[in-house]
């Protein structure tokens, strides 16, 4: 009977240490993840656009040098209160390189709209980006490749598109990448113009290095996306060219 009962007790403990690990495993809500710590809000770049082809909502950020334990949090709908921590839960999701890693980017497959948070860890404190919201349903991201490219002046390529061609517009991402998908300059500007390697009206610039000449005959990529100020994408332009 004592073999018995030992047997019993080593089993009970096994399944409330089980128990235990599932509940730890379970996704936190950001406002249990953020207790006791320090946090800046706003301090991830972050937006989201709507796959042309699945319509999943991608989440694009900007990790900083030295960004630890990235983080995606999501809420139920809309509905509710974007300003408040315990509504968004963390999702797991794979984090996939974009730009070769220079930027990043989660996929994710929803049939409602959401609020959507990113979040990462640097020099001891919580970096949150602001509300993003998703709009895949209500107004889908439009891809195309509308952009003129001014070839003018050499190895600098001017590029114009339509300005606030579907509506809500509060900032242009603009990034040229090279035939290989890295990523050579990346900038935000008000205007709906951008040339490369002069910053004269960028507004931020995420470009962390001088940005290399352009090579003769050589194709690159020009892509931009259309932000709104509630950080969705209206509209990404992809666009080749061949400096000439």
């Amino acid at each position: 009977m004592p073999y018995i009962n030992k047997i019993l007790y080593v089993l009970t403990v096994l399944v409330m240490f089980s128990c235990s690990s599932d509940r730890d495993d379970e996704p936190l809500s950001l406002a249990s993840y953020l207790e006791g710590r320090v946090f800046e809000v706003g301090a991830v770049i972050a937006c989201a656009a709507s796959d042309h082809d699945t319509k999943d909502i991608l989440t694009f950020y900007y990790p900083k040098e030295g960004a630890l334990n990235i983080r995606y949090y999501e809420t139920t709908n809309t509905q509710v209160d974007n300003s408040d921590f315990s509504n968004y839960t963390q999702i797991l999701l794979k984090n996939d390189p974009f730009f070769n890693g220079y930027l990043g980017k989660f996929t994710q497959k929803a049939s409602v709209e959401k609020w959507i948070l990113v979040t990462f860890e640097l020099d001891g404190e919580v970096k949150i980006s602001n509300p993003i919201r998703s709009k895949q349903i209500s107004k889908p991201t439009v891809w195309n490749d509308a952009v003129t490219v001014n070839q003018s002046q050499a190895g600098m390529p001017d590029f114009l598109w339509e300005d606030n061609a579907y509506g809500d517009n509060a900032i242009y991402f603009q990034v040229v990448s090279d035939a290989q998908n890295n990523l050579l300059s990346g900038t935000y500007t008000y205007e709906n113009r951008f040339q490369y390697y002069n910053t004269s009206h960028v507004v931020l610039n995420v470009t962390t290095q001088t940005p290399p000449a352009l090579v003769s005959d050589n194709e690159y990529n020009f892509t931009l996306m259309d932000v709104s100020e509630d950080n969705w994408v209206n509209w990404v332009v992809l666009k080749t060219f061949k400096i000439e």
